[in-house]
């Protein structure tokens, strides 16, 4: 099988197996990842606007506008009337979203690190030298 095939096969089955792990580890909501990753962009930057967040997502608006009526009665989001612009909205995460995502982030880092201890030590070594490539393979994917 070629590197890209592999590749493409495994990462989806790793990122859905560290999230069920680390869910499980901590005793988190099912939180879905589209959730996740809109909460990274508002933890990283906030408040925004739903267009400002579908475009660093790389989502339809109205993709995220489903994802924030969601999360807004769930409690993780905010949206309150732009004070830049009262004709439009802004999104930002609440504390206790804010508070999920660091649960989030402690428990995956913990149940990786389970995880790679469980490997023999060129195994860890080899996951750790791809580390800059996969980098470098994200930013080549994001920039087509």
């Amino acid at each position: 099988m070629h590197v890209a095939a592999e590749l493409g096969r495994l990462l989806g089955p790793l990122r859905r197996a560290l999230l069920r792990r680390t869910r499980e580890a901590a005793d988190l909501p099912d939180l879905p990842e589209a959730q996740i990753q809109l909460l990274r962009v508002l933890e990283a930057e906030q408040p925004l606007g739903t267009r400002e967040v579908a475009d660093r997502l790389r989502l339809a608006p109205s993709t995220v506008s489903n994802l924030v009526r969601t999360m807004t009665g769930n409690g993780l989001v905010l949206r309150r009337v732009s004070e830049r612009d009262l004709r439009s909205t802004e999104l930002a995460a609440t504390d206790h979203a804010l508070q999920l995502l660091r649960r989030y982030d402690a428990a995956s880092d913990a149940t990786m690190q389970e995880a790679l201890d469980d490997l023999g030590p060129d195994d860890r070594r080899a996951v750790g030298d791809a580390l800059p490539a996969l980098r470098k393979l994200v930013e080549s994917l994001e920039k087509r």
